[in-house]
This record gives structure tokens, sequence and C-alpha cells, in this order.
């Protein structure tokens, strides 16, 4: 391996970061966020220069760019994460045995940990912050279309570790390349868990390539049922920040599945998604409707129009007749990540969140609340969306492990 240099510098950076308590860590998570704001016209000019080669027309600009307020929002989510208890040290479980042997399960560092990104500068800041909190080091492989930002943010990331006297080496940034990534899913005995976040082909390959553990993250066909008891002023508010709020990232809805008796709400559901642009592409009932209503942004649904993440100002349609029904288009459709239902009949929501089979389901609220931050976790490191391990959004529990601590008086087993 061309990096394993780089990767053995990482792993025996890993274990200093075990002398550290968490009020040193805290103190250059907050030394760090302070750095962001102060050099901020640095990062936007790294930022400017990866952006000048995309299009803003492309669904991956809005993740891609960085501005003041989301550098000042990521400061703030990286102080937020030093004002977190530490995950580190909890102990889960102890017992004393019939010998006398006493046995303590305690929180560890997973010890290393490799994430996959592709144009989202903001997730190398997420990511040193938690994985530094929970007292691991990180090996980082951004995409070609964020490494100036991202280079930029690790050098100021370096910066203030060496201020502090800490190995820069806890945190490494790999070359923007294929092949950079091939060598991380092989550094067996270096990196102890990988986790991908973008779109599903990343996933799928991460998936079927890696010879270390692995996390799915991620990839999100989000669908949101509006049901015959749906209350339509909510429903309103609901469709249009879950679809429009950012469009390009994982939580942002792609299907509107609506009972067949509320099929005539569609036209007001769909009045702000048309001041948003947004393309529909509906079924053949829904079509007639908003057809009739002469929606401005209106295409004939296809195959191909359900179970995709556009991850664009677009939207598919699909009417259904019952509950059932939409909870089959939603189990052969979704991804597992976030789906919601708006009724106001509890006993149709409980049976809607019973079966549906995702991370996170909701009911009378957005899937856009699918965050880490939002559910007071800090910042994320990624959004699970499988089940063994970690599941939903993933902050500091989530990228710890345990040991257990046995302690004895010269029992013997016999």
């Amino acid at each position: 391996m061309q990096l394993k240099e780089t990767f053995e510098k990482v792993k025996r950076a890993s274990k200093s970061l075990a002398l550290l308590n968490d009020e040193q860590r805290n103190e250059i998570l907050l030394a760090v966020a302070d750095a962001i704001v102060q050099n901020k016209v640095r990062i936007l000019e790294a930022n400017a220069q990866d952006l000048a080669k995309m299009s803003k027309d492309n669904p991956l600009y809005d993740r891609l760019q960085l501005t003041e307020k989301r550098l000042e929002d990521i400061a703030a989510d990286m102080r937020n994460v030093a004002t977190l208890p530490t995950p580190l040290g909890h102990i889960t479980k102890q017992k004393t045995l019939p010998n006398g042997l006493r046995l303590c399960r305690v929180s560890v560092p997973f010890g290393v940990i490799g994430m996959i990104y592709e144009a989202r500068p903001n997730v190398t800041f997420d990511v040193f912050s938690l994985c530094f909190k929970s007292g691991n080091a990180c090996v980082l492989k951004g995409g070609k279309d964020a490494d100036e930002s991202n280079r930029e943010e690790v050098a100021l990331i370096h910066e203030i570790l060496e201020k502090f006297g800490i190995s820069k080496d806890v945190v490494a940034l790999l070359p923007a390349t294929h092949e950079a990534t091939g060598e991380m899913l092989n550094a067996v005995g270096y990196v102890d868990l990988c986790i991908p976040r973008g779109g599903r082909k990343l996933i799928d390959f991460v998936r079927d390539t890696a010879r270390i553990p692995v996390i799915e993250t991620g990839a999100g066909v989000v669908n949101t049922y509006f049901d015959k008891d749906g209350d339509l002023e909510m429903g309103k508010k609901i469709v249009c920040n879950a679809k429009t709020r950012r469009v390009s990232v994982c939580n942002a809805l792609d299907c509107l599945i609506i009972h067949r008796e509320r099929i005539w709400s569609l036209p007001a559901i769909c009045e702000q998604l048309a001041e948003k642009h947004v393309i529909i592409y509906a079924d053949n009932e829904s079509y007639e409707v908003l057809s009739g209503n002469s929606y401005p942004y209106l295409e004939h649904a296809t195959d191909e129009s359900f179970g995709t993440e556009f991850m664009d100002y677009k939207l598919a349609i699909k009417t259904v007749g019952s509950l059932e029904e939409a909870l089959a288009h939603i189990d052969e459709n979704g991804s597992g990540h976030s789906e919601a239902i708006i009724t106001m009949n509890e006993a149709t929501a409980r049976r809607f969140q019973a079966h549906v089979d995702a991370a996170c389901v909701y009911w009378n609220a957005p899937t856009s609340f699918t965050d880490g931050a939002q559910f007071g976790l800090g910042a994320e490191i990624g959004i699970s969306t499988q089940k063994l391990g970690p599941r939903g959004p993933m902050a500091l529990e989530e990228i710890t492990t345990y040991k257990w601590l046995i302690e004895g008086e010269g029992q013997t087993r016999s």
C-alpha cells in the first residue's frame, strides 16, 4: 500500500489521544471552532476554487458551497460538541461472579475511523469534532470536487493541534483519488471502522470492496404519506419543508404518497412547491388533478420516478387507496432512511410507525429533522441505514465501542 506509512502514523497517533482528558479535548475543540470563524475568508477562498469547477445546476453544488453563515453554524456545532458529556469511560454493565471476579464493561474509542465522503466540506469539521471528542483518530477521504476546501480545513485543524502539542497525525486527509479509497478499504490493522457518506453508488462500492468493518450511511429515498385524515394546512408546511429546505441532503423528500380520498388536496399542497419551481412527476390520477389546476412544472411519472433519490427540485407523487398500499409502496421503494405520515388519526399513525422499516419514522413532522444536531447529538458523522450496530443519526456514543475490565484475587479456572 502506497499510503501504508500514513495509516501507520495515524494508528500510532491514536494511542496518544488516550492521554488527554475531556477538558483538554474540549479546549482544543473550542480553539478550532474559534479558528474557523477567524479564518473564514481563507476557507471561503478555497471553497470558491472548488465551486468554480462545478456548474451551479449540479445538485451537489449546494452541498459543496460554504458561506459565512454555514461556517458560523459549523463552529457553533463544534462548540456544542465540546459541551456534551464525554462518551468515554461509561460503565455500561458490571457484576461480580460467584468466584469473586469483578467484571466491568466500559466505553472506549474505536481507535481509527475512516471517513469517505463526496462534495461535503462541512463533513471534514464535523467528523473531526466527533472523533476527537470521542478519542478517535480519523482518516478522511474527501471527493475531488471539495479537495481545495478539505485541504484548507485540515491545514487549519493541524495548526491548532500543533499549538497544543498534539500530533497532527490524529487527522489525516488522503488524496482525492479512487486509488486512495481502495487503499483505505484494505487498511486492515490500521483503520478500525469505515463510514461512507454519499450516494448509493459510493455506498455500494464501499460495502462490496471493503475488507475493514463498514457502517452504511447516507442514501435516502424518502417518502411522506398524506393520509385521508391528514390536516391540509399542516401537510402543506410539512411537504414544502421536507422537499425544499435543502434539496441536496439525504433527508429531503423524494416521493409524496397521497390517499385517493384526499387527492383534491393536491393543488393546495403543491402551491408552495410551484413557487420553488419543483418539477413534479405525477402518476395518472395525480397528474389529472394537477394539470387541471395548471401546475406549471408537471410531468408524467415513470417507473424510475419512484425509488429515486433526486437531490434536486424534483418530486414524485403516488396515489394509493389505503394505508396498506402506502406501506407496500414504501417497502418496495424506500431505503430505510426516513419516512413520514401526515394524519390526525392516531391509530393509523401508530400502525404506520410500527410497520415502516426505517431508521427514523415521523408522524406529523418533516423528515428534514433527521440530523444529529437536531436530535440533540451535537454534530453527526452520518445517518446509518443498517440494523447491525448504530441506526439513524450517529454521533459520539455511536463511534465508541467497549471493553471488559476484570479484577480478581488470584482465582484460577478449573
